[in-house]
Formats: C-alpha cells, structure tokens, sequence
C-alpha cells in the first residue's frame, strides 16, 4: 500500500454518474491493487456512499483479479436470502435463466458475476459463477427506487432469460459467494476509514482520532493479506470492527463541531457497516469455536 498516496493531502473527485466517477477514479489511480482502489477510492470519495462503492469495487477485484476495469457486481440475494438452498436461478450448458433481487449499482454494473445453482434434481445443493454482459440479449436491469441509506448509489433487479455466460472455474459458493462477504467487509471498512481519515485532515480533527482512524487503515491492510476463508481473517476483521465502533463517540462530536454538511452525509449513511453485523458475528462465533479460543 502506497501510504504516501494516502497520506497527502489531494482534491476529492466530484460526485458523477456511477460510472463517470469509477471511470475518474481509475483514470486518477492507475493500475492499483484491490486494496488501493478501496482504500484511495474512499479518500477521494466526496460521500460515504462513493466510498463504499470503492470499497465494493475493490473487493471484487480481490475475488476475480482478472474482472474487467469497469464496474462490476456480484449478484446473490434471491427473496431476501443468499442460501443457495432458497436459490432458483440456474445454470445450464453456459445459460443463465432466473431473477436476482438486490445487486448493488446494478445500472451502471458493466458485467455482473451471478451465483447460480448446477445441481441436477434431488442431489445436493450445488452453485457455480457466472459472468454475463450488462444489456447483452437475455439480461435486463429493472432500476429499484433509492434507499434512505446511501441514496447515490443505486441498485436493482437482475433478470435473466436465457443469457450466456461464461462460467468462473471453483465451487460458486466456497470459491466465490462465502469469501467475498470477508472480502468485502474488509474493504468497505477500509474505504470509509479512509473517507472519515479525509473528512478528518480537512476538518482538523483532534490528532489521537485522525491516527487511530490510520491504524484501522493499517489493520485493514493485513486482513487484506490474509485468506478471507479462514477462521483467524474473521478473528482479526471483528477486532478491526470493535475498534471502529469505540470510536463512534468521538466521530459523532468531531462531526458536530465542524461543516454541517461532513455532518449531514455521516448522520445519513454510518448505518452502512451495520449492514452485515449480525453475519459477521456468526462467522466470528463460528471461528472461536474452530480456533478453540474465547473472547
């Protein structure tokens, strides 16, 4: 990671279209690691909302390294589940039919990884990966309205009609949908340590905040080195978290004090690592119990 980078004091990117503001960001970047796109992308970010498509970005690539340089989406939820046992969307001899519910910056997604179920009638539940085109024939976003949370970056539903694809190698669901759930907590958080690290030098925060907020970026740098599947990278992630939340206090009166409107977008959109709490609690139970330790 180029802390230097980091560290120096730059001109946030203006907010855009989705894709005029990754296409900004990369062309600003350079070729960079998943992590710097995260970690600068939320620097440069003027919302929280951008950071964490940085951060969302930045963790695909850390899934796929050969994703396209263009705005990707991984594409899951199915009723409001992400079990591949309440999954109906198939995949058959490189075609893809079915619906996926809740796909982050689905509109302005240029390919779009779907997790899809192989298995054959009355055999074990089995996904596999494919990538298709955004508007290639049998792909259709259906925009959904925005949400009060992170209203700028949008998202919508998948429609698939006998789309071809082309099928990721790996087991769907342990090569693919398990580890980016660490993948993209630890970039996420990462991308908003870094917008609130921004936010922070521009507003002279008191300086005990602004360098506990720069060793959250450093945890986040080796978790980040760390395989998402294991049970010390959730053990390490939950510590990195603990340590974000005993700093909710003090970011909530450094906010106060300062530019009303750093103020309006952080009271507006804090809720978005709260997301995956309760996922991420489990995995943390679950890899004490591997790792035979108590906390």
């Amino acid at each position: 990671m180029p802390w230097q980078q980091l560290l120096s004091p730059q001109p946030r990117l203006p907010s855009a279209s989705l894709e005029e503001w990754y296409a900004s960001l990369l062309e600003r970047l350079g070729p960079v690691a998943p992590l710097q796109v995260a970690m600068l992308g939320g620097r440069l970010a003027a919302t929280p909302g951008l950071a964490f498509l940085a951060g969302y970005q930045g963790a695909l690539r850390a899934l796929w390294p050969a994703a396209p340089f263009t705005l990707g989406a991984l594409c899951v939820t199915e009723n409001r589940s992400t079990r591949p046992a309440d999954m109906s969307t198939r995949i058959s001899a490189l075609v893809l039919d079915g619906r996926k519910d809740f796909v982050t910056a689905a509109d302005a997604a240029d390919w779009l990884l779907v997790a899809a179920r192989e298995d054959e009638p009355g055999q074990p539940v089995q996904l596999a990966v494919g990538v298709v085109r955004n508007g290639a024939p049998g792909v259709r976003i259906e925009t959904l309205p925005a949400l009060p949370l992170m209203p700028d970056v949008s998202h919508g539903r998948l429609h698939l009609q006998g789309a071809h694809c082309e099928r990721l190698p790996g087991d769907g669901w342990d090569a693919y949908v398990k580890p980016f759930r660490t993948l993209e907590d630890t970039h996420v958080l990462a991308a908003l340590c870094a917008w609130l690290w921004g936010v922070g030098q521009e507003s002279v925060w008191p300086q005990d905040l602004q360098l506990r907020l720069l060793g959250l970026l450093a945890g986040c740098a080796e978790v980040a080195r760390q395989c998402p599947s294991t049970p010390a990278s959730h053990v390490l992630l939950a510590g990195l978290f603990a340590q974000f939340d005993s700093l909710r206090a003090e970011l909530n009166a450094a906010f106060a004090s300062g530019d009303p409107s750093w103020a309006q977008l952080w009271q507006r959109d804090q809720g978005l690592l709260s997301i995956a709490a309760s996922a991420r609690r489990k995995r943390l139970e679950k890899a004490q119990t591997l790792l035979g330790i108590s906390l």
